[in-house]
């Protein structure tokens, strides 16, 4: 009976942070969540410059910067961008905008992806694919010259899995659930809960299929799973396995927005360098 291999867990120092020790005194605004990814977003969208081949991130967050992209190019402030999307979602979006698309058999790398995350934690690695779109998504940032991850304040974590919601993994539709009971295995040391998830609609009785027809199981986790690559190369060892929300060192730089301002965090080598940005009622410019 073979045994699942559990992954070492050794102790991870912190990132060295350079900049501002503290953010300088910002008012506090009333601003919705949504508000938080459109200011993150537009942020973000500051640096698509025109020329550039830019990835289309996917969800709720990534929706506000395709948005504004699209804005752009009206306005005649940016031109000759050529958009990669992460998913079909995104690519609908994209088309209904006149947003100009290709994909990575045209251009096997990006200038810049602009997407949102379901997780940060203080080394810039991310919990993303809760949407469904991780695989198509890891595929084009992964390529990024630059990725900047945009989210609102809630999304950041001490470590990955730290919200006890849901890590994904996409699975072959084959024996999924050998696949599901093989990742609990794997991360037992971790108190590993895995689920199938099931599609919103069909009253969440049918399996959800992702755009490249796989499955997804979701884990969830009451502690740290310790080394986070070791961790993604355990999993990827699994037959059965396509891939994990797992990204492990891709973001460049986090845009985090919080009711008090904007905070930059962009790697620098080993370093995680620091800016702060005030607001007082940024909804007049959105």
């Amino acid at each position: 009976m073979a045994i699942a291999q559990q992954v070492a867990r050794p102790t991870v120092e912190p990132p060295k942070l350079i900049g501002p020790s503290a953010p300088p005194p910002c008012q506090s605004v009333a601003l919705t969540q949504d508000d938080l990814k459109k200011i993150a977003a537009y942020k973000a969208v500051e640096h698509v410059k025109s020329g550039m081949v830019v990835g289309l991130g996917t969800g709720s967050t990534a929706k506000h910067a395709v948005d504004r992209i699209a804005q752009l190019l009206r306005q005649g402030k940016l031109k000759n961008i050529v958009g990669v999307p992460t998913s079909t979602q995104t690519h609908e979006q994209a088309v209904s905008l006149g947003i100009p698309l290709s994909d990575l058999d045209s251009y096997s790398s990006v200038d810049l992806a602009i997407d949102g995350a379901d997780e940060v934690d203080p080394e810039l690695n991310l919990v993303k694919g809760r949407g469904g779109s991780l695989l198509r998504e890891k595929m084009v940032e992964s390529v990024a010259k630059k990725f900047i991850v945009i989210v609102d304040e809630s999304k950041l974590v001490k470590y990955v899995g730290g919200s006890r919601l849901a890590m994904p993994v996409e699975v072959v539709q084959f024996c999924w659930n050998h696949s599901l009971k093989r990742l609990e295995e794997l991360f037992a040391y971790a108190g590993c809960v895995a689920q199938l998830r099931k599609a919103a609609d069909g009253g969440g009785k049918k399996p959800y299929v992702t755009d490249n027809k796989n499955y997804i199981i979701d884990l969830y986790f009451d502690k740290a799973i310790g080394d986070l690559n070791k961790a993604s190369d355990a999993v990827l060892r699994l037959p059965g396995i396509v891939d994990h929300g797992m990204f492990i060192g891709l973001a460049t730089s986090v845009i985090v927005a919080g009711v008090d301002g904007v905070t930059i965090k962009t790697k620098k080598g080993n370093e995680t360098e620091l800016d702060y940005f005030c607001y007082n009622d940024l909804r007049k410019g959105f």
